[in-house]
């Protein structure tokens, strides 16, 4: 048997001399060793934990069927019956988010690699040191509940606040990381899909595999295809030799195709077979290559307009349709205001970074503000009063903002300054707002093109039809008086 350096009677007069700690969770040991098992009941319970010990695989899962509220698993890797993989495989088709952390005493690296593919969080050996257990443990379960859903870690306080919408969406993320099914994740600039898509990663069973990131709207979109397909050499100028592209090196992961509206329309067939198929061509090759990727898409745009203006394949907005979310703007969420700001702070400056700073003056000019750049433009703010370490000036600055006559139409036309008309503002003010922007663009238009609707779409570059079809939803009328959508 092993025993670290601390020995179990050192833990026992440990344990006896504290006072009791707080409760911080439930934590299962699967181990066989019946002395590796009480030290490591020992250790945890030194830490506030309560803890249940099963003699092997079957006993673990026994005891997660019966109790939902356990926060992390201790499991040895070699146990009678049902050895540690078996255990790690079974928990994770029905707790995929639970932390699981394997334990051996003679281990091979493709043990540890199998562990770590098969969803294990950490992998510690025997004999386990006191100070090990507790940061593996400290790691695993600051990011798990007691339900054993995920919980906000610190690094996604920011991200996911207190409102309804964000506490149903972490709710729900869990079980779509486990689902393995294409993601599509809607929102406003600076609302943090990039975030949500990387949690949704972290939770999955691809966790141990790459997580790759392609910004659509970022790359030209005559080099996309290679970017995401790769490429042969001799496919083109400059083309000196083979190049894998996102989705060879994403294989077994997760891959973000962020802003997928802005996706040149040619390339969604290619990217719409993948999804039907697995399977693609490099730009200029003949092999067919089979992949296993998660695709996670995400975009600001309106791709159920893009459907009607042909610009977005409805085939593959179904396809990536299978489960989305919609992030709700800053604006919709002002009460997570202060507590996003404080903890930028302690970002920032550590623990000890100054409160002062956040003064009412300034938090009620947050709360006037419309937030057009979302928590994002929030982040910036905060590293600015930082900086200067102003409140009050910072205050005056926002509340001109506010008052200023100059608005971000494609954002957000109409809102209203105060927090109460930020709040109660509904999609179908956000629509007339949209609607009036682009009546008064295609008057603008056809005026500056003597009424020719030809040249007026060239001006817009929008195709044709669909400034025809814009047109007549608007109630645009050649040469006649336009009628506002009201």
């Amino acid at each position: 048997m092993n025993l670290p350096a601390m020995t179990m009677d050192e833990l026992i007069l440990k344990n006896g001399a504290q006072a009791a700690p707080p409760h911080r969770g439930t934590i299962v040991i699967g181990e066989d060793d019946s002395e590796v098992s009480r030290y490591l009941e020992l250790a945890l319970r030194c830490h506030g934990y309560s803890v249940s010990i099963a003699g092997d695989g079957t006993g673990v899962i026994d005891h997660l069927g019966a109790n939902n509220n356990v926060s992390a698993v201790l499991l040895d890797l070699a146990m009678p019956h049902m050895d540690g993989l078996e255990t790690l495989r079974a928990i994770r088709r029905s707790r995929p988010a639970l932390p699981v952390i394997m334990l051996s005493g003679s281990s091979t690296p493709s043990n540890i690699v199998t562990a770590m593919k098969g969803g294990a969080v950490d992998f510690l050996f025997k004999p386990v040191s006191y100070s090990d257990l507790e940061t593996a443990i400290g790691r695993a379960v600051r990011t798990v509940g007691p339900s054993g859903k995920s919980a906000p870690c610190p690094e996604n306080t920011v991200f996911w606040g207190t409102s309804a919408a964000m506490r149903e969406i972490h709710d729900t993320v869990p079980d779509v990381a486990a689902g393995d099914i294409p993601v599509l994740i809607l929102g406003e600039t600076g609302t943090g899909k990039e975030a949500l898509a990387r949690h949704i990663h972290r939770l999955s069973l691809r966790a141990a595999h790459p997580f790759v990131k392609l910004n659509c709207a970022a790359v030209p979109s005559e080099l996309i295809e290679s970017e995401l397909f790769g490429y042969e050499k001799g496919a083109f100028t400059g083309a000196v030799q083979r190049k894998a592209g996102l989705f060879e090196m994403a294989d077994g992961g997760t891959i973000l195709l962020d802003e997928i509206g802005d996706m040149d329309f040619r390339l969604q067939a290619k990217l719409l077979q993948v999804l039907q198929d697995g399977e693609f061509r490099r730009v200029g090759g003949r092999e067919l290559i089979r992949v296993d990727v998660r695709v996670i898409a995400a975009t600001h745009r309106n791709l159920e307009r893009g459907i009607v203006e042909n610009t977005f394949r409805e085939d593959l907005y179904y396809r990536l349709n299978v489960c989305a979310f919609v992030l709700p703007p800053l604006r919709e969420r002002l009460d997570d205001i202060p507590a996003f700001a404080a903890f930028l702070l302690r970002r920032y400056l550590g623990e000890d970074a100054p409160a002062r700073l956040l003064t009412e003056e300034l938090i009620a000019a947050f709360f006037d503000y419309s937030w057009p750049g979302n928590v994002r433009e929030l982040e910036n703010i905060v590293r600015k009063l930082l900086t200067l370490k102003q409140p009050t000036a910072l205050a005056h600055e926002l509340r001109r903002r506010t008052a200023s006559p100059y608005r971000i139409l494609a954002v957000m036309p109409d809102v209203k300054t105060s927090v109460h008309s930020a709040r109660s503002l509904t999609l179908e003010d956000v629509s007339r707002s949209t609607e009036k922007a682009e009546a008064a663009a295609i008057v603008e238009a056809l005026e500056g093109s003597k009424w020719n609707r030809k040249r007026a779409a060239a001006r817009l570059k929008i195709d044709y039809k669909a400034l025809l079809y814009k047109m007549k939803k608007l109630n645009i009328s050649v040469k006649e008086e336009v009628t506002w959508p009201t």
